[in-house]
């Protein structure tokens, strides 16, 4: 398992005040953290020094979090790297947006430092592989149009690659470990994003409508009252 002193977290926010007091916290339980004050330099930032966690601001002049997160998929090196949103925005529309560009998790302000910590650390151990390790699969998984490599963390769907973003990644593994197997709601919050994270209702119909436009409608089923399914 990587040292937290190697874990880098790069904070965006137009704020000052609130990169000086999320820096200072995260500090403190010895990440390295970066800082961007708008979404053009967040961007250059995180191509140099590529973050396992970017925790990004909605509310932005010039290029918004959504806009910025949009970019930031764009780039393979930063495949792996969770992307959270840090904003007083709590409504559905917007983090439903955010989980559409691409975000991994939605942080809501304001938030006691010890929560924050605490949310960044059930984060982190995404990167760390804990999460996928707990699904008790290894190597690479096959069926007959699906090929998942989790190390090279390499997607092929009839023989085509996708990028897919950290949580589509893992939700796709979880479903495809066992083809044809119901996994409940709560089976999927609790491996894919952990007993200690907090998401809403609509957050795996949200992931698991972005694979349906990937894979096809019928890759995955809805148990209605029960949970999901890999078809192929």
């Amino acid at each position: 398992m990587e040292s937290i002193n190697k874990i880098r977290i790069l904070l965006v926010d137009d704020e000052e005040d609130i990169l000086e007091f999320v820096g200072y916290n995260l500090q403190k339980e010895g990440y390295e953290v970066y800082t961007a004050n708008n979404g053009k330099l967040a961007i250059e930032k995180a191509l140099e020094v590529v973050p396992q966690l970017i925790v990004l601001d909605v509310m932005m002049p010039e290029m918004d979090g959504i806009e910025t997160c949009q970019e930031l998929r764009k780039f393979d090196q930063l495949n792996n790297t969770i992307i959270a949103f840090l904003t007083a925005r709590a409504e559905d529309y917007s983090q439903i947006s955010g989980f559409d560009a691409g975000a991994d998790d939605y942080i809501t302000k304001p938030i006691k430092p010890t929560v924050l910590v605490s949310k960044v650390k059930a984060l982190l151990r995404r990167v760390n592989g804990d999460q996928l390790a707990e699904l008790e699969v290894s190597g690479v998984i096959r069926t007959d149009r699906l090929a998942i490599d989790k190390e090279r963390h390499v997607v092929l769907w009839d023989g085509l690659e996708l990028l897919l973003p950290r949580k589509e990644f893992d939700l796709l593994t979880l479903l495809a470990s066992k083809k044809d197997r119901v996994f409940t709601r709560e089976e999927i919050y609790s491996s894919v994003w952990g007993d200690s994270v907090i998401v809403g209702d609509r957050t795996i119909d949200v992931h698991i409508r972005k694979l349906r436009e990937k894979l096809g409608d019928d890759a995955i089923g809805t148990i209605k009252g029960v949970g999901y399914r890999f078809n192929e």
